[in-house]
């Protein structure tokens, strides 16, 4: 098998995965499979090397950096808050489904720097050390950022219980 062929192997095995990752950072699935290919794109460009080493990982931080970009990016430009109020929804938390949908509306509230960390944090889990070196930033940040995160999310959902009891 060449190396194209390994490419091609890897990005159909791990596409689906990846997608689903950056639907979190995104929101928006047209901009999560735009992201991924942005990704895969330049994971080919550096193939022979990285291939050797961890390649899914070497996609996901090129995920997240050029997520980061984007953001940046768009914090230079001029933008519009919506003048309408998002609808509040109860989530039951006997039904999992809307406790789902309940937290992905949650999370797409976040500010994205406070979404990249939650989702790198405790979507992927990774320590606060990977994330602030993918996020290109301390780790007080990360620490800060997933403070703040949690806390909005606990606001945001306060009748959210546990999917699974914990017992001691």
């Amino acid at each position: 098998m060449d190396e194209h062929e390994r490419f091609a192997e890897f990005a159909r095995v791990r596409t689906p995965a990846l997608i689903r990752a950056a639907y979190l950072l995104t929101g928006d699935q047209h901009a999560a499979e735009d992201l991924v290919q942005s990704a895969l794109t330049k994971t080919y460009a550096h193939w022979r090397r990285v291939r050797h080493e961890d390649p899914e990982a070497y996609v996901r931080t090129a995920m997240y950096r050029e997520q980061v970009s984007w953001w940046r990016r768009r914090s230079r430009q001029r933008q519009v808050a919506p003048t309408w109020a998002l609808p509040e929804r109860q989530a039951d938390p006997a039904d999992h489904a809307g406790l789902r949908l309940a937290m992905r509306e949650a999370l797409l509230r976040l500010p994205q720097p406070q979404r990249a960390v939650v989702v790198l944090r405790y979507y992927e889990d990774l320590s606060e050390t990977q994330v602030a070196e993918i996020l290109g930033c301390s780790i007080g940040t990360v620490r800060s950022r997933a403070n703040r995160a949690v806390q909005r999310l606990r606001e945001t959902l306060p009748t959210a219980e546990p999917l699974v009891e914990v017992r001691a």
